[in-house]
C-alpha cells in the first residue's frame, strides 16, 4: 500500500489480537483499512472474528528504534 511504513500484530492472550500500522499519511491508513474490510467480507472472513475490529488512528508522537552500535 502507498505510504506503509510498518505492521506489528500482537498476540494478548485468551484469543485477543491487536494490530498496529504505520503509514505516512492518514488518507493511506484509511485505504488500507478499506481495503482491508472489502477482502475480510469478500472472503467470507467476519464469521471467523468473533467482535468487530476497533480502529483507532493518530500521529506518532514519540518515535524511537534501536541503534546498533558495532562493538
Amino acid at each position: 500500500m502507498p505510504g506503509f511504513s510498518g505492521y506489528y500484530l500482537i498476540e494478548a492472550g485468551d484469543g485477543v489480537f491487536s494490530s498496529v500500522g504505520f503509514f505516512d499519511a492518514e488518507a493511506h491508513a484509511e485505504e488500507s483499512t478499506r481495503v482491508a474490510s472489502t477482502w475480510v467480507r469478500e472472503e467470507n472472513l467476519e464469521k471467523a472474528l468473533p467482535n468487530p475490529p476497533k480502529v483507532t488512528s493518530g500521529k506518532v508522537v514519540v518515535d524511537k528504534t534501536r541503534d546498533l552500535v558495532a562493538a
